[in-house]
């Protein structure tokens, strides 16, 4: 299975994105997920996550302006970003916690990684 991201693009300062993430096959079960980003030159890092309670955890610099939610029917999270600043711009990769089979373990997934360029 492969998760599949979207959503990503160009957007000027103070502008909103939507990013989606799914699998793209069948599964038994997802656990916590989450949304990374990477920016060039600089390491991966943890941009929201939430787990499959809703329990959510932000960075600090996307807290106030970030949003991560779920919809546990579609196997799908999402990050709504609002606000959008230029050092938002990265890579963003969504992550999943996937059980594919009933006797199988929860292992991570890992998206493609879908672009946002805020730039004016």
């Amino acid at each position: 299975v492969q998760l599949q991201a979207s959503g990503g693009g160009l957007v000027q300062p103070g502008g909103s994105l939507r990013l989606s993430c799914a699998p793209s096959g069948s599964i038994f079960s997802i656990s916590g997920m989450g949304w990374y980003r990477q920016a060039p030159g600089k390491q991966r890092e943890l941009v929201a996550t939430i787990t499959g309670a809703g329990s959510t955890n932000y960075a600090d610099s996307v807290k106030g302006r970030f949003t991560i939610s779920r919809d546990n029917a579609k196997n799908t999270v999402y990050l709504q970003m609002n606000s959008l600043i230029p050092e938002d711009t990265a890579v963003y990769y969504c992550n999943a916690r996937i059980k594919m089979r009933i006797w199988g373990t929860f292992d991570d997934y890992w998206g493609q990684g879908t672009q946002v360029t805020v730039s004016s």
